[in-house]
């Protein structure tokens, strides 16, 4: 399956800090066996917009990271709800859930997971740590969500 990441940062787009945090999250997603394609994008609601319309194109995936928090460049929560038709609230609460026994900033986050035509899009936080973390937790989850999403809806219940 294809997968893209992008990361939302003006210093690193204007090339002003490394980008750390999107291939923390290609490396996660390259082992659980994803193809992965990487962009980089200022914190602008029709850049990331954009980027996430284009990526949804090519992936079945597309995973953001940064832009999820309260300052006021942070808008990737934005840019995604402007895109998405539907919202996949479970996983952006499981996120913060799990977020929260590590550090209680989690309860800051804003990210949001949706859909944007057949793509599952999710927002991970900006640090590394933050991002690789958030996407663990909701790793074991994607390929059930992936595969309704790609149509195949006929299959016995998941064990409880």
């Amino acid at each position: 399956m294809r997968a893209t990441v992008i990361t939302v940062s003006d210093s690193s787009f204007a090339g002003r800090r490394p980008d750390l945090s999107g291939p923390r999250v290609r490396k996660v997603l390259e082992a659980a066996g994803f193809t992965v394609d990487q962009r980089l994008v200022p914190d602008n609601v029709e850049a990331i917009a954009s980027t996430l319309r284009e990526s949804s194109q090519a992936a079945q995936l597309v995973v953001t990271t940064g832009g999820t928090g309260l300052a006021e460049r942070d808008v990737t929560p934005e840019a995604t709800l402007s895109v998405c038709t539907r919202l996949v609230p479970g996983l952006a609460e499981r996120m913060r859930s799990e977020g929260a026994k590590m550090t209680p900033l989690a309860a800051l986050s804003r990210g949001v997971c949706g859909i944007l035509d057949r793509t599952l899009v999710i927002n991970l936080p900006g640090s590394p740590s933050g991002a690789q973390e958030s996407l663990e937790t909701v790793l074991p989850l994607l390929p059930h969500a992936l595969e309704l999403l790609a149509g195949h809806t006929d299959h016995a219940s998941p064990a409880r």
